[in-house]
């Protein structure tokens, strides 16, 4: 029961960011975003899979790896457009 409480606490936290990256492509802008916060958000989200790796816990693995990538996917998109409104 604990892995799967596990499982559906990685898959929510970590789908709660498509709608982000959705909404960011789609507007081409991340202006909203705070640039702070993601990047200590994908700091804290790279130590978390650090600790799960070591823990041998593949839940915390598997949805803070899927997360990572996610909060790059949004952090590239955060410089980019924010570099194209520069231009």
């Amino acid at each position: 029961m604990l892995e799967i409480m596990g499982y559906a606490a990685g898959a929510l936290t970590t789908l709660a960011f498509i709608p982000q990256v959705l909404q960011i492509y789609r507007t081409k802008s991340a202006k909203d975003v705070s640039l702070a916060m993601f990047l200590l958000f994908t700091v804290g989200v790279a130590l978390w899979l650090g600790y799960g790796i070591m823990a041998h816990s593949f839940p915390v693995v598997a949805a803070n790896a899927t997360t990572l990538i996610l909060s790059f996917v949004i952090l590239y998109f955060k410089w980019k457009y924010t570099r194209s409104s520069n231009i």
